[in-house]
């Protein structure tokens, strides 16, 4: 076993704390990776306060450096500069494995963290940590030309965002709704802007109608203007709806030309609109995950040839509670890394797993 240590929240709802711990040794395909930078996602405080397996150590947004490769290994080399995101393995023999669309593995795929190890049972481990040990399919090239630490959030936030914009063919001529500005909406104002589409962005704040524009969008318009938003009906292919509160779809659907989809990435609690209104211009409402290895890799190479990154904050390992903080208050402009150089290690107090 490797001796690890990471920030690990001990007990649900607990702050994060230094902990030791221990992964596993390389199997034949994995590669370890000295993880340099790591994105800190939304979910990773809904996994601290949920039900999940405690301890935990959150993470799935890191870029590293590949220290250590298994023997089989030919994708990568030690030395070599990686990402690797919220999924690193899956059964392999589904339908959507087999089409590299492992997010929908009907077995489930495993996360990178709070997931079961589908070799020897145990609970995967995330990226707050010094280490990260993982199957080279679910591991990729950092893209040339980018920001290490703006990179990290583009395997979560970015494959996110990008894959209904793929999977639903934004392109020229189409015109696109982005709902919301946040670590999801951000991202999916720059895709849809680099897919050339005509991109209007919806938005509370009135703050964030500039800040939308400098993005890429358009548009922008404040949804808590009932004129406004009563303007925008039947002209829309596609709107993204990233806002994961409870709000009404209903005038997001008649924004919809006929035959076109609201995507909601935010999945809230409860969905608030009138059915009626799917019937009246045979619309559709959906939602998307994350997105496979192909689609993944898509991304990184669409990234780097239009010079497209996340807008980060990058915090030290010591401010990651008051990041979290900050998340939950919606005060992140748009999305947390953290530098992992700054984590340091137990002082031995603390139990090993």
């Amino acid at each position: 076993m490797r001796s690890c240590y990471g920030l690990a929240a001990l007990s649900q709802g607990a702050r994060l704390v230094p902990w030791a711990f221990e992964r596993r040794e390389l199997r034949p395909n994995d590669i370890a990776v000295k993880v340099q930078f790591c994105g800190v996602c939304h979910s990773d405080l809904h996994a601290i306060r949920g039900n999940s397996r405690f301890p935990l150590i959150p993470g799935h947004e890191m870029v590293g450096e590949v220290t250590e490769i298994g023997i089989e290994v030919t994708k990568f080399q030690v030395g070599d500069a990686v990402v690797v995101g919220n999924i690193v393995d899956s059964c392999g023999r589904c339908p959507p494995c087999k089409s590299h669309e492992e997010s929908y593995c009907r077995e489930f795929p495993t996360t990178t963290y709070d997931g079961i190890d589908r070799h020897d049972g145990s609970i995967t481990r995330g990226s707050y940590s010094n280490e990260y040990v993982v199957k080279t399919d679910f591991a990729y090239h950092l893209p040339s030309g980018l920001d290490p630490a703006s990179v990290a959030p583009l395997v979560c936030a970015g494959v996110t965002t990008w894959s209904p914009l793929h999977q639903w063919n934004i392109e020229p001529g189409k015109t696109v709704g982005i709902v919301g500005i946040g670590g999801l909406g951000h991202m999916a104002i720059k895709f849809a802007h680099a897919l050339g589409a005509h991109v209007i962005v919806f938005t509370t704040s009135e703050q964030k109608l500039a800040a939308a524009l400098e993005l890429g969008a358009d548009e922008a318009i404040l949804s808590t203007d009932a004129e406004k938003m009563a303007a925008q009906k039947y002209r829309f292919d596609f709107i993204l709806d990233t806002v994961s509160a409870r709000h009404l779809l209903d005038p997001y659907l008649l924004a919809l030309n006929l035959d076109d989809t609201l995507c909601c990435l935010g999945i809230p609690d409860r969905m608030e609109f009138t059915p009626v209104l799917l019937t009246m211009g045979r619309r559709r409402l959906t939602s998307s995950g994350s997105a496979g290895t192909l689609e993944t890799q898509e991304m990184l190479d669409f990234c780097s040839k239009h010079n497209i990154a996340a807008d980060v904050e990058v915090i030290s390992a010591a401010d990651i509670n008051e990041g979290f903080d900050r998340l939950e208050q919606g005060d992140v402009h748009y999305r947390l890394v953290i530098d992992m150089a700054t984590l340091e290690a137990p002082d031995g107090n603390e139990a090993k797993s």
